[in-house]
């Protein structure tokens, strides 16, 4: 009876992962969940509309319904758990799936329903179901790539932040001590500059607290320069991170192919290359010589180079 029991828990976990395309049911299974996240998602929007007052009911009635099936799919990614991790124990592999990020993204879309009303926006992450169901957050989809670049480039970006707030504290600081005079409600303390020196320096400009002041105004316009340029640096930092990820990706596709075409040759009297040069041997080949291996000793191959016997060449074709 275990062996029955095991063997169906074996084909819930394949119905409700991700299917092959000749699964029929787990394919079904993951477009029924795509279309249930589609509803309590387009539910969450709906009843924010006045004019739909009427249909609150059938709203809430679907907002029911989607969240119940929400809560049997967690139930059932627990109960097969042990299949994700098949390294690891029942009980450790159920706290491995609560706390990975599927899971709290699973909890946090059923909690709000219950507990946490005004969370009921945490529902969006639901989204990132679909991102996997139809293979959109590979292991080589931007979601990755983003944060690969992000943990390759801490260090630089957490720098470039330290400036924006040095520059942010800075601003605060000048602003306050020439406006405060003129204006004491406005720019009444530290933390009242420090608003108007992060709308100024991500560009918001909310028009809340200005200076009026002509000394003011002028350290505002040097101010909201400083901070274009300044918030300017992570998003470089960002940006020739992807440039720097997507060229080593493409080396390593290219030194791939390239390590798949290379050959070598031990030089004896069959492979006629004795007593060549490499520029001889590449003309009459129509080869490309990469090195040339003696006694242990790996050799530039110039084109005067000559070949002797038991040397080992390494070579690529070059009509590949």
């Amino acid at each position: 009876m275990s062996g029955k029991i095991q063997s169906f828990r074996k084909r819930v976990f394949d119905i409700i992962q991700i299917g092959p395309t000749q699964d029929r049911v787990s394919r079904l299974f993951d477009f029924f969940i795509a279309i249930v996240i589609v509803l309590n998602i387009a539910v969450l929007i709906l009843e924010t509309f006045q004019e739909l007052e009427a249909y609150t009911k059938v709203l809430r009635t679907i907002e029911t319904v989607t969240i119940v099936i929400f809560i049997i799919e967690y139930i059932l990614r627990i109960w097969t758990a042990d299949f994700l991790y098949p390294g690891m124990k029942r009980g450790k592999a159920v706290l491995r799936f609560i706390f990975s990020f599927y899971g709290i993204v699973d909890l946090l879309t059923i909690l709000p329903f219950f507990y946490l009303a005004g969370f009921s926006a945490l529902r969006i992450l639901r989204v990132a179901r679909i991102f996997h169901l139809f293979r959109v957050n590979s292991y080589s989809d931007s979601f990755n790539v983003i944060t690969s670049v992000l943990v390759d480039k801490y260090k630089q970006i957490l720098s470039s932040l330290l400036i924006i707030a040095m520059l942010m504290l800075f601003s605060s600081l000048c602003m306050y001590n020439v406006e405060h005079a003129a204006q004491p409600e406005a720019f009444s303390n530290v933390l009242s500059a420090l608003w108007w020196s992060l709308s100024c320096i991500f560009t918001v400009g909310y028009g809340d607290i200005y200076p009026i002041t002509i000394l003011g105004r002028g350290m505002a316009v040097i101010i909201t320069i400083l901070g274009v340029c300044a918030v300017a640096i992570p998003t470089g930092i960002i940006s020739a991170g992807f440039v720097e990820h997507y060229r080593k990706a493409e080396q390593e596709i290219k030194l791939g192919e390239y390590k798949k075409n290379t050959q070598t040759t031990l030089v004896d009297e069959e492979s006629g290359y004795a007593d060549m040069s490499v520029r001889e041997i590449e003309k009459r080949g129509g080869i490309g010589v990469l090195s040339v291996i003696r006694d242990g000793n790996v050799l530039v191959p110039a084109d005067e180079l000559i070949i002797k016997y038991n040397d080992i060449m390494v070579w690529i074709s070059e009509q590949q």
